[in-house]
């Protein structure tokens, strides 16, 4: 049988050791330490098509939407978010993170020029306006391809590092199915319409996350408010970063995804991604993107729970020990992202296995805490035990078995 305790945060807060709080329960054994919470949420949109958060369904004009506490990879809000869309120029973000890749490889540098081919010149769409014939700088395309959306610029990065834009697709989709993008297919580098081009909004908040965390030197491209190329002056299309809402990220536009955005910003040590897509208009797409933000920001917060090294169980049982209980700690700090206020609906179970056999190691992994609100997707951490239990001798033994065990 295994051990097992629960108790509410409220309780955890009021008390100096966890094994003391009441509420005690059973708890089946759960998955290990870390587990990704954004990718196993349980949050489904609702019948009504609302999005659907901790609180319950809120509306949202945004025909797909994805909103994730990047800090403690915790999804805020869902709707359609697994659903493919059409992806427009949120497609940049893949074709800049493979950039940024070879960047960081130093396959290629920022300095190096890369030729201008027609095929780029003749480019439709967002444009940076690079001359047909010229050579331009690798700082100066991923510029031109993050602050003024140029499909001209794209294409010329990704004849520069794979010879033509059908292999660079390649090393596209092998990036994300490397990076984790369940539900993501790329047919270009620049996100204009084609078939079996698509991208999820879980996706596009997951591709944001890897190039904050993998290209830290490199996201900074994205927060630029605006970029004069070849004597034309243009602003960052992402409204959220010309009003200093967001640091980063990109929009898109086509007439089959509509109006779509993907921005992050921090505050208070807290990172958000906010997806949308599928709003009517460049302002509907601002508006929505700025109150989903506001709302993220104002309704959550991250409070830690458990620290690292915390004895949670003092006296787990052990079989055969010279001792008959040893203490059980949290391996790691414990956070939970949450709803403001709601620190007291969140449960917390221990599970172990008992008893223990003896001989224990210090340090020995022995069993789980999950923490988190009903209903939702749960924090785990292993426990373990926080001293040696060497195992009785024979005549130890012999007068455990008859009930004599030693104290």
């Amino acid at each position: 049988m295994g051990g097992a305790a629960g108790f509410s945060a409220c309780s955890l807060l009021a008390l100096s050791r966890v094994g003391h709080a009441a509420g005690m329960h059973r708890q089946g054994r759960a998955h290990q330490a870390g587990q990704d919470r954004a990718a196993d949420s349980a949050m489904a949109d609702s019948a009504m098509g609302d999005a659907m958060t901790p609180m319950g369904p809120m509306p949202t004009s945004a025909r797909w939407a994805y909103i994730l506490d990047s800090t403690t990879s915790t999804v805020l809000l869902s709707r359609n978010a697994e659903e493919r869309m059409p992806p427009s120029s949120l497609t940049k973000m893949m074709t800049a993170y493979v950039v940024f890749a070879f960047l960081a490889s130093g396959r290629i540098r920022l300095e190096q020029e890369f030729p201008v081919s027609s095929k780029a010149w003749k480019m439709e769409g967002s444009r940076m306006f690079v001359p047909l014939g010229s050579s331009v700088s690798v700082e100066n395309l991923i510029r031109g391809m993050l602050i003024q959306s140029g499909n001209d610029a794209c294409v010329v990065l990704a004849e520069g590092i794979a010879g033509s834009e059908e292999r660079f697709v390649v090393l596209m989709n092998e990036a994300a199915r490397r990076i984790g993008l369940r539900n993501s297919h790329f047919m270009n580098a620049t996100g204009l319409p084609a078939e079996d081009h698509y991208m999820c909004a879980h996706d596009v908040a997951t591709l944001a996350q890897r190039i904050i965390c993998d290209f830290p030197h490199y996201y900074g491209f994205f927060g630029e408010k605006e970029f004069t190329f070849n004597h034309i002056r243009q602003g960052n299309r992402n409204v959220l970063v010309d009003k200093g809402l967001a640091d980063g990220l990109k929009t898109g536009h086509t007439d089959a995804g509509g109006f779509g955005l993907c921005a992050s910003s921090e505050r208070n040590g807290n990172r958000v991604i906010v997806v949308i897509n599928g709003t009517s208009s460049t302002n509907e797409r601002a508006h929505e993107g700025e109150r989903l933000m506001s709302w993220a920001f104002s309704s959550f917060e991250t409070v830690q729970f458990l620290h690292k090294g915390q004895v949670v169980e003092p006296n787990a049982a052990v079989w055969n020990g010279e001792h008959r209980s040893v203490g059980l700690a949290v391996a790691e700090d414990v956070s939970l992202t949450i709803p403001v206020g709601w620190s007291s609906r969140v449960q917390i179970s221990v599970d172990y296995p008992s008893p223990i056999p003896a001989p224990v190691a210090e340090g020995q992994k022995s069993g789980h805490i999950s923490v988190g609100l009903p209903g939702q997707p749960q924090v785990y951490s292993s426990l373990y035990t926080v001293e040696a239990v060497a195992e009785l001798g024979f005549v130890g033994r012999l007068m455990a078995r008859f009930g004599h065990a030693p104290q």
